[in-house]
């Protein structure tokens, strides 16, 4: 049990001690990136997905 403790203890110390935190700043430029990423990501799997329908609406209308 006593090592549960220390673990605790060591683990705190370290969150506030040795972990250096982004500034505001930093957190909203790295959101701004990640949003932007997303955004183009999403844009990408929605034009394969869009180019796949059509494709495959074209290939089955074959075997009507």
């Amino acid at each position: 049990m006593a090592k549960i403790g220390t673990y605790i203890q060591e683990s705190v110390d370290e969150l506030f001690n040795k972990v250096s935190w982004p500034t505001w700043s930093e957190l909203q430029s790295s959101s701004v990136v990640v949003m932007v990423a997303s955004i183009i990501f999403a844009l990408v799997i929605f034009a394969m997905d869009s180019s796949f329908s059509r494709v495959m609406k074209i290939v089955y209308g074959l075997f009507e």
